[in-house]
């Protein structure tokens, strides 16, 4: 079976080249033995997006701005390994709500 891989389009014009780079390595120190990689992608015009295959997990004019690291593991994680336990991000997210 083939392993997912998680794209990452960001915006060269904006300069978010290593706000990518961090998040593909959070990403893969999280999920390296699921995934077949993070692939960075050029953009312009503003845009920031994560895709999990063809799957949209984060866009960010849509959903506000950028993700910090526990909620776009929590969100790769819910597509990914929906009973995984991300131990210290889920324990975040239990003190925000």
């Amino acid at each position: 079976m083939t392993k997912p891989v998680i794209s990452i389009t960001y915006c060269r014009q904006c300069n978010w080249l290593l706000r990518a780079g961090w998040m593909a390595q959070e990403l893969l120190s999280t999920f390296g033995e699921d995934l077949g990689g993070v692939t960075l992608i050029p953009g312009t015009g503003g845009i920031f997006e994560i895709r999990l295959g063809d799957r949209l997990i984060w866009e960010r004019k849509t959903d506000g701005g950028f993700p910090d690291a526990a909620e776009l593991k929590q969100r790769v994680r819910d597509v990914l390994d929906p009973g995984r336990d991300l131990g210290h991000a889920d324990r975040a997210r239990e003190t925000k709500g």
